[in-house]
């Protein structure tokens, strides 16, 4: 107890320093990543602005080279007989052969000319032929290409910046001329992507896949920057440009790993701050358990004990010199003092209430007086003879006094009849169970009390009423009044005949074992004493028809 009492004292004393601590990183961290995330654009911006410069410089060459290209006159000639020639394949190497020789001249990875609806006719792309190490324009069929003959060119996997130029012959357009040079990452100093559609098509993040790169960048829109998650770290993504047909240049950022540095000093800055708190806060909570934490666990201790017994006892002495402990227990001997009265007048009431309805009920038939009572007493004698508990014998006796509350809903003219009942009359007797429990179950404190007044009529053959219960289903506050309420019945005198002897109706009893009876406790019944079973004079008489509505109904 006084542990749990100190762990929270300590806790009390440490929480606030801990929030504070967690605010505060919380705050200096925030205001870390922000820095690095403004530095970090502003990086991607000046990395953007050096590729639209070299991206610049770099359109300004090839629209010379494109001017050049278009007036070759070698070239001309061969697309002109290309589009004329009856023997296109033949015409086709020769423009091909043009091409190659132009783009050896010129420096060019990609050389296709189309006509002059746009139908590509023939077409060069660089590459290094296995065995030799050094690269070489060759011909390809310019239906294998997708993509676009303005901004980039998707072409066997690889990407290329194309740029495209018309060729005239007297002022008349003979076709189109499109130079293309690999788009080469290594002039990016920072993580970039390049995206067709939307999908990752070339990428200088070598050791992570498209497809991984895709699931990361699917929220981010074309035209502004986003934040992401890769490989379980944050980063940051802006467009540096757009190049038409679908493509998008994206540079990346890791935020972690640039605040991973400023991170780890705070990190150890701030353990050492904690480790300073987490002792401040144990000194506090030793102080706190010697003045406060022992007192309250001795009161504390003295109400579990209270709430286990169910008794309230008062304090002895001063728990504490505190004056407010003090105070404490004395408010709770004041409470005590009073609960206790309060309980013995509850007591008190509900053993009124109970006997009154009782006596309510008897006070209805002369000839019943006392029967609840007598029912109640010989129901305790068997429970008692069963080693029951004190408490499941306190249950059988209030159950038993209250075991014929529902006769009260029976007319007198049928309870007090003194001839044979018909079925009906029988039929609205059977009815005082069910009506017993309606009457109590609306009753707070009653609810245990339920199961003796419904089913004390239930037989252990279950031909008994109102559920047919049989056996041990029947609880055995209801079994053990059974055979009290049927010798009670039988050997009382009533409006319709005479008592029987006591011998007689323990007879019958026995007779009736295993059929009507629990044959466990008629067991124990006959082994009670005779003098806690008669409680009257009984005047022998006859087991007649009247004495088997006894039995069947019991009182």
């Amino acid at each position: 107890m006084v542990t749990r009492f100190r762990t929270r004292a300590f806790l009390i004393s440490f929480v606030p320093f801990a929030l504070l601590l967690a605010l505060s990183f919380g705050l200096i961290q925030g205001l870390v990543q922000s820095t690095v995330r403004d530095g970090l654009r502003a990086s991607l911006r000046e990395n953007q602005l050096a590729i639209a410069h070299i991206h610049a410089k770099s359109d300004l060459q090839n629209s010379r080279f494109l001017n050049v290209a278009g007036e070759n006159p070698a070239l001309k000639a061969g697309m002109e007989l290309l589009l004329s020639s009856s023997d296109r394949e033949a015409a086709r190497r020769t423009v091909e052969d043009q091409l190659r020789e132009l783009g050896e001249h010129m420096g060019f990875d990609l050389l296709i000319v189309s006509g002059p609806d746009g139908t590509p006719l023939a077409g060069v792309v660089r590459q290094t032929e296995e065995g030799s190490p050094r690269s070489q324009l060759v011909p390809f069929h310019p239906a294998q290409r997708e993509g676009s003959d303005r901004g980039l060119l998707l072409l066997n996997g690889r990407t290329f910046r194309v740029a495209s130029v018309p060729v005239d012959e007297n002022d008349v357009n003979i076709g189109v001329l499109s130079l293309g040079e690999y788009f080469d990452f290594s002039e990016f100093t920072t993580p970039a992507v390049l995206l067709h559609d939307g999908k990752v098509v070339e990428s200088n993040l070598a050791d992570i896949p498209f497809s991984e790169l895709d699931a990361a960048l699917e929220h981010c829109d074309d035209q502004s920057e986003c934040n992401l998650r890769l490989r379980g770290a944050t980063w940051i993504s802006i467009p540096v440009q757009s190049y038409g047909g679908g493509y998008l240049l994206r540079s990346l950022e890791n935020v972690d790993k640039a605040t991973a540095p400023i991170q780890s000093r705070l990190h150890n800055l701030f353990l050492a701050l904690t480790l300073i708190c987490v002792l401040m806060a144990l000194v506090c909570s030793i102080i706190s358990s010697r003045s406060t934490v022992e007192p309250l666990s001795v009161l504390v201790s003295h109400l579990r004990n209270a709430v286990r017994t169910g008794v309230l006892p008062e304090f002895e002495g001063k728990p504490s010199a505190i004056l407010e402990i003090q105070e404490l227990a004395e408010n709770y001997n004041r409470a005590a003092v009073s609960v206790r009265e309060a309980g013995k007048n509850l007591e008190a009431a509900y053993l009124e209430f109970i006997g009154s309805l009782a006596n309510a009920l008897d006070a209805r038939d002369p000839y019943t007086s006392g029967h609840s009572r007598r029912v109640s007493e010989i129901s305790c004698a068997i429970a008692a003879a069963l080693h029951l508990l004190p408490a499941e014998l306190e249950r059988i006796r209030i159950g038993a006094l209250l075991h014929d509350i529902g006769k009260i809903g029976i007319s007198d003219s049928v309870l007090r009849k003194p001839g044979r009942l018909t079925d009906e009359e029988f039929a609205l007797v059977k009815q005082h169970p069910v009506i017993g429990r309606r009457i109590l179950e609306g009753v707070q404190g009653f609810a245990s009390f339920l199961p003796a007044v419904e089913l004390h009529h239930e037989n252990w053959d279950g031909s008994g009423y109102p559920k047919g219960e049989c056996g041990e289903k029947t609880p055995i506050d209801a079994r053990i009044i059974h055979v009290a309420d049927a010798y009670d019945a039988m050997t009382t005198d009533r409006s319709y005949r005479r008592g029987m002897a006591h011998e007689r109706a323990v007879e019958i009893i026995v007779e009736n074992a295993g059929k009507q009876f629990d044959p466990r406790i008629v067991d124990v019944f006959t082994r009670l004493p005779r003098e806690a079973l008669m409680r009257q004079t009984a005047v022998p008489g006859a087991w007649t028809q009247a004495a088997e509505r006894e039995m069947a109904v019991a009182g």
